[in-house]
């Protein structure tokens, strides 16, 4: 299973459209895809569904925050101990299991509401039980899709799950208001365990996916080997301090209520459009992802990428510059202002910037995990996966940190600084670390 038939045929010719390539040369692959872009849906759906019950029975920001707060020790270990399990033992059976523990997770959620126990602690239990048993799927399922396809596909594998993720972001929460709103949680949650089935489908017909190499047992000694084995891999280390940095100083989204509510006005439909523009920028880019299969110098591609993503960010912070210059546009400070209320021009221009910068970092995705997954052995793949979800969950609090430290000083001033710090750390690392931008997809080396 360690090559598939995609490696040894002529290169392909690639349209500009996504690259359904993976889907041909695997079934499995498609199953495994399209499991996890329903169950998605799903997740999407019950974690904004939990928010809304939360409030409803705290009438509490606070409370609906402490979800993700909460959740995120249990899900850093989950994915480093996951990382380990995944290359210790079949990882079919590891993913299985952990679907398991998620689907009855789930249901009780669901249990819970129909019940009508409205207990907080009980909620923030379940999630976190949940939120885990995720975080070791996905570590599970990333180092499983190699073995699937193979390294040529791997882009536009990571394209068709950027496609996935986007619509599991846009219509995951436009269900839940919906159904919440309609038929209530108890049938909101029911519709999550119905959908969360389809997960079953793609893991249970995978063929036995068992470690390739030298395998440890789950512990610290095979953490601390894995440690060791990134500290002497400058690509696949450079594809986490990229994204760390990115992550760090590129993540306005505490400021869309204060944009929505004082600068640009329109209250809490414009906060809805800033946040969907990211979404609608990364979905269209995997959409039309097909060239980038063409693309060999996957490390140089990562560093442009992610100063293109500082420069949007920059340019959203310039719109707010601008917008504040104008005038604030609602004094009164709310978030139910009409949305006739609002700089139409400003926001247009500020989504625009933030559906490049969502474009941007998508096309970085692809590359960086198409470089830590073709670049790693097979036997270290887990735990690289699981480092890297530490990143991806810890790197955007960090983020949030810096904006709303530096928001202290005014608005513009996060996306302003963060955007230059981004375009600059990105260049001076990208000539501090030739290997990664000379980086070959021909002759991955970690």
């Amino acid at each position: 299973m360690s090559t598939s038939p995609a490696e040894k045929t002529a290169p392909r010719k690639r349209g500009v459209f996504v690259d359904l390539a993976p889907f041909r040369a695997s079934p499995a692959f498609a199953r495994l895809w399209i499991g996890s872009a329903v169950s998605g849906v799903g997740a999407q759906l019950t974690l904004v569904a939990v928010g809304l019950e939360i409030y409803q029975i705290t009438r509490s920001t606070f409370a609906v925050a402490l979800v993700g707060v909460i959740s995120l020790a249990p899900m850093i270990v989950a994915g480093l101990y996951g990382g380990m399990l995944a290359d210790a033992f079949d990882r079919r059976l590891v993913a299985l299991a952990a679907a398991v523990v998620a689907w009855i997770t789930t249901a009780l959620i669901a249990l819970h509401a129909i019940l009508g126990l409205e207990n907080v602690a009980l909620l923030y239990v379940l999630t976190t039980v949940d939120a885990v048993a995720a975080t070791i799927i996905n570590a599970s399922r990333s180092a499983i899709v190699p073995r699937l396809i193979g390294t040529d596909l791997l882009p536009a594998a990571s394209a068709l799950n950027g496609i996935s993720f986007g619509v599991q972001l846009t219509l995951g929460p436009a269900l839940a208001g919906i159904l919440v709103a309609s038929v209530g949680f108890p049938i909101t949650y029911t519709v999550d365990v119905v959908l969360f089935s389809a997960a079953f489908l793609g893991i249970l017909t995978l063929p036995p996916i068992r470690p390739e190499g030298e395998t440890q047992r789950p512990g610290l000694a095979s953490l601390v080997y894995g440690v060791k084995f990134l500290r002497s891999s400058p690509n696949i280390r450079m594809t986490f301090v990229v994204d760390i940095i990115a992550m760090t100083f590129g993540q306005p989204r505490v400021l869309y209520p204060v944009v929505g509510a004082v600068l640009i006005g329109g209250g809490a439909v414009t906060v809805g459009v800033l946040t969907a523009a990211y979404a609608v920028g990364a979905l269209l880019c995997s959409v039309f992802s097909g060239r980038l299969g063409h693309v060999r110098r996957q490390g140089a591609a990562v560093s442009w990428a992610i100063a293109a993503y500082g420069a949007c960010i920059l340019a959203f912070g310039v719109v707010l510059a601008v917008a504040a210059a104008g005038g604030v546009n609602n004094p009164a400070g709310s978030l139910t202002a009409p949305f006739s209320s609002a700089n139409l021009v400003a926001l247009g221009f500020a989504a625009l910037a933030l559906a490049g910068s969502g474009a941007a970092d998508n096309v970085s995705s692809i590359f960086r995990s198409t470089i830590l997954q073709a670049a790693s052995p097979d036997a270290m793949r887990g735990r690289l996966q699981g480092i890297f979800i530490v990143v991806v969950t810890g790197g955007p609090r960090v983020g949030d940190l810096f904006v709303g430290l530096l928001a202290l000083l005014g608005t513009v001033w996060p996306p302003l600084l963060g955007g230059a710090v981004i375009i600059v750390l990105i260049g001076l690392l990208a000539r501090a670390q030739p290997t990664f931008r000379r980086y070959d997809a021909l002759h991955p080396t970690p």
